[in-house]
């Protein structure tokens, strides 16, 4: 029997929290890098009831998209997508947080959205740091949303000697994201899906704990600690909005970027952690 299909990509804690919440009843295909990662998250939602296959996967490679792809449609039709696959400023190089937050999320939006069903939904995971970095031209968002995925890479915006560092590179990728979700989200409405983005902050997960623990950990800690929240977020916390948009009170929801930061973005424009002159 045809199931409803959901394709995870990222055997973290944030997408274990969204499949968790949404992902029951349905066959889920979770995708990651180290699949050690995805049969261990695998093995604790199995033992909880519910039906995950693991599955190697690499974001930043077209090849093991269409692979995964392939994979999840043997069971169904492609009705969700839950993409929390990434990496941050102090785990890779530039080179890698470009091909696989940036052009990796560019090309698994692209693909899912040539087949998932109708009436399906995706949502993304990007990150507050798309919304704290110096403007960008309306041209360059542009580029950054409409750029022929495999043209991406090379563009003027992306070429390293115009990136100053990682923290650089990510905030482009995740700015990348944002537009990229509007720019999709539009083919994805022609099959009568739905495309959303959500903008974590500071939330608690091993790759935040490598950030506290990294050359930027002060500054996180200062970040969370200053905002109107006063503390880091839960990957539950961030399932919550996921919720929200893959259900049907989310049904006139697409497009769109939900920053999730505890106000941490606010105070950084108009609140104590204001840059100083």
């Amino acid at each position: 029997m045809k199931q409803e299909v959901m394709l995870v990509a990222g055997a973290g804690q944030i997408s274990m929290a969204i499949a968790r919440r949404v992902g029951f009843g349905k066959k889920i295909i979770l995708g990651d890098k180290k699949i050690e990662n995805a049969d261990a998250i695998a093995k604790t939602m199995n033992e909880a009831g519910f039906d995950v296959t693991p599955f190697e996967m690499d974001l930043s490679s077209r090849e093991s998209i269409l692979n995964i792809i392939a994979e999840a449609r043997k069971h169904g039709e492609i009705k969700y997508l839950v993409n929390g696959a990434g990496v941050s400023p102090s785990q890779a190089p530039i080179e890698a947080i470009l091909k696989v937050d940036l052009y990796g999320t560019a090309v698994l939006l692209e693909e899912v959205g040539k087949v998932v069903a109708e009436g399906g939904c995706g949502v993304t995971i990007s990150s507050q740091s798309g919304w704290r970095m110096p403007q960008l031209t309306a041209e360059q968002d542009r580029q950054l949303a409409t750029t022929p995925t495999e043209e991406l890479l090379d563009l003027e915006i992306l070429k390293p000697e115009n990136i100053k560092d990682t923290l650089h590179a990510y905030q482009l990728a995740k700015r990348c994201n944002e537009k990229r979700v509007m720019y999709e989200c539009v083919r994805w409405g022609e099959r009568g899906a739905r495309l959303n983005d959500i903008a974590p902050g500071i939330i608690v997960t091993p790759l935040a704990i490598d950030e506290f623990n990294g050359p930027r950990g002060d500054l996180y800690k200062n970040m969370f600690t200053k905002c109107p929240a006063g503390r880091p977020g839960t990957a539950d916390e961030v399932a919550n909005v996921a919720a929200l948009l893959m259900s049907d009170a989310g049904a006139f929801i697409t497009g769109s970027t939900f920053l999730i930061d505890g106000g941490a973005t606010a105070s950084y424009y108009y609140g104590p952690l204001q840059p100083q002159a």
